[in-house]
């Protein structure tokens, strides 16, 4: 499942130091084969632009807290999709995802 917020962007700013995985596809019409996966470094904070597909944060070693910093004000600005097939993130990817 990804979701996007097509009235706003979104921030997530991290309370720890561990990295976590982000997901992201190109705003518009949802193309799984334009997913991309990222490992932040742990303090790296993330702003998803309107419109931007994403998967919900993933913590990747233990349990993370973030301040979620959304837009306000009326009408829907979540709109959710299911992928039409699983999507697998290999630890050999994930590796290779790590920041340098």
């Amino acid at each position: 499942m990804l979701e996007r917020h097509p009235r706003g962007s979104q921030a997530f700013i991290p309370l720890n130091d561990r990295p976590y995985l982000i997901v992201v596809a190109p705003a518009g019409e949802l193309d799984p084969a334009r997913l991309r996966a990222f490992v932040t470094r742990g303090w790296q904070g993330v702003n998803y632009a309107s419109g931007v597909w994403h998967h919900p944060l993933l913590a990747l070693d233990v349990v993370s807290d973030f301040i979620v910093v959304d837009r306000g004000g009326e009408g829907p600005n979540c709109d959710e999709q299911d992928l039409p097939e699983p999507v697998w993130l290999t630890e050999a990817a994930l590796r290779a995802a790590q920041p340098q």
